[in-house]
């Protein structure tokens, strides 16, 4: 996973702007503090956690399985963001 090879690069790596800013949202929603400092770890982290990783200090780190359903719900909260917002066209 990208995580474990670059765990300091920037979000921008993996993610696009607007999955950046609902994941803040989602993150300041719950409570929890910030990304740490902002890093590409802590974001995939977060999407993990949409995928049901409970990211406690023993847990192994999250698989493709978590991963693909924090991913699947990250796209279905980022599309209705978007929709909300007015941003969706229809043909």
């Amino acid at each position: 996973m990208l995580s474990r090879a670059l765990p300091n690069e920037k979000p921008e790596a993996a993610l696009t702007l607007a999955e950046i800013s609902v994941i803040d949202q989602i993150v300041a929603r719950a409570g929890r503090a910030p990304t740490q400092n902002s890093k590409l770890s802590g974001y995939l982290r977060e999407i993990a956690r949409l995928g049901g990783y409970l990211a406690r200090s023993h847990d192994p780190p999250p698989g493709n399985m978590i991963m693909w359903c924090g991913r699947s719900r990250l796209m279905d909260i980022q599309l209705g963001v978007e929709l909300a917002a007015g941003g969706f066209v229809s043909n």
